[in-house]
């Protein structure tokens, strides 16, 4: 029997439809009187953070969000950031604040999450958004994971039901992923660097979720034939090229859905932090 070609589960042509329903959203309230505001902080100049700033900014354009930058130097002191942020919070015109990670060694990231006010995180970082998460109440929801369930929903792929494995656990895509996953009805699966016979737990996987930070670690021997694979992971090659966490060529034949890298699961993430920012107008409301 020869395999179905996989879907591939297109992040551009997904994310720009988000974008565009937005964009409609925006001219809408533009029209009621009620403009959308994001704020950006980054502090220092690491380069993948000012492209992604930039994507950030670029996008706000496209969908008719304002955006304010704020561009601080290396040397802010913990205290300048804190005060830039309580400022904004006290903001009415301010919908939005996002400070870009990482931030300098000096300054303690916890603490910078939690001073920005839960209504106006669009990250959704801040512990109070994580934990409406987990017990179903509205707050906003970490835009990679809550990408994640948009691609799925929009490629015609139930939850419901399915086994559903999730490799990682961080803060920002595993624990969040997990808990979107079982909102949806998945029966979930949270493997980690320490499960015992990884393949084996993976192998159960009908939807696999794979956010391990390992150039292309999971191959077909990981992958159930017939499952969905979605790589969150983003790596630079020695060829310059660019990688996931799954090695893409051997397992998209066995798989009936993957999300390629790059073009997958990386456009969804910002267009979910438009989504957020739109959201944040009636949360604040």
């Amino acid at each position: 029997m020869v395999a179905e070609m996989a879907q591939i589960i297109d992040g551009k042509v997904i994310s720009t439809q988000i974008k565009d329903e937005l964009k409609e959203k925006v001219s809408k309230m533009k029209a009621e009187g009620t403009e959308v505001t994001l704020a950006v902080i980054q502090v220092g100049a690491d380069p993948a953070s000012s492209v992604y700033v930039g994507n950030k900014k670029k996008a706000c354009e496209y969908v008719g969000i304002r955006s304010l930058a704020y561009e601080l130097p290396e040397e802010t002191t913990e205290k300048e950031l804190l005060d830039l942020i309580a400022e904004l919070n006290g903001r009415k015109d301010v919908n939005g604040i996002l400070v870009q990670l990482p931030l300098p060694s000096h300054i303690d990231e916890d603490k910078v999450i939690q001073s920005i006010d839960p209504k106006k995180d669009v990250d959704g970082f801040h512990p109070q958004s994580v934990g409406a998460l987990c017990i179903g109440q509205p707050g906003f929801v970490s835009c990679t994971p809550a990408g994640i369930i948009q691609l799925l929903k929009r490629s015609g792929i139930e939850i419901a039901g399915k086994e559903c494995v999730v490799i990682g656990r961080s803060n920002i895509v595993g624990k969040p992923m997990a808990l979107l996953l079982l909102r949806e009805n998945g029966t979930v699966t949270v493997a980690h660097s320490r499960t015992k016979d990884l393949k084996e737990v993976t192998k159960r996987a009908d939807i696999l979720v794979v956010a391990v930070g390992k150039p292309k670690m999971i191959t077909r021997e990981y992958v159930k034939e017939g499952a969905v694979v979605i790589d969150v992971g983003i790596h630079r090659m020695e060829n310059k090229k660019l990688c996931g966490d799954v090695d893409y060529e051997d397992v998209a034949p066995i798989c009936s859905a993957i999300t390629p890298v790059p073009g997958g699961v990386g456009p969804m993430t910002i267009a979910m932090l438009m989504n957020n920012c739109v959201e944040s107008v009636d949360l604040q409301a």
